[in-house]
């Protein structure tokens, strides 16, 4: 778990340097940046796909604000991943999709976070994911569609940083 820390921590680090974009929003955005991946955390499986996971354990345990759990239930392209696990109906009908803007915040910063939580551009972090996984491997393909969709997120946050530091 050494690795999926570090990747935290630099996700939660991405999140706060958005701060200024998202005024009132930056400590939800902080807040999911630090959850995105709880769902990993073996205690918590129970569908194996650690969005749902995550986002149920959050809200049953916790009553965590339904904000919250809708951003980590449905960051960086989970409902490709759940369609392709089979459980886009159960996702959807438990969580809400966030703000888009939300979305594509907690997208960024996970996109643009290392597995050992250093910075890179998204293209070199979708390469690191594709290179772990078997072509034939469902994470493998759920990237591969979502590609486009996770760039186009990471690229609507680049923009908006160019404006506020033009």
């Amino acid at each position: 778990m050494p690795r999926r820390w570090a990747h935290t921590q630099g996700v939660a680090e991405q999140a706060r340097s958005l701060k200024n974009l998202l005024g009132d929003e930056a400590d939800l955005l902080e807040a999911s940046a630090w959850l995105h991946d709880i769902g990993y955390s073996p205690a918590l499986v129970v569908t194996g796909f650690h969005p749902l996971d995550g986002a149920r354990h959050l809200r049953g345990v916790h009553q965590a604000d339904e904000r919250l759990c809708s951003l980590v239930a449905h960051h960086s392209g989970a409902t490709v991943e759940a369609e392709e696990r089979g459980l886009l109906d159960l996702l959807k009908g438990e969580f809400e999709p966030p703000p888009d803007h939300l979305l594509d915040a907690v997208t960024y910063a996970d996109m643009t976070t290392g597995p050992d939580g250093t910075h890179l551009p998204v293209e070199r972090r979708l390469s690191e994911i594709l290179e772990r996984y078997a072509p034939e491997d469902l994470v493998h393909r759920s990237v591969s569609r979502s590609a486009p969709l996770l760039t186009a997120s990471v690229r609507s946050i680049e923009r908006l940083l160019g404006a506020v530091q033009n």
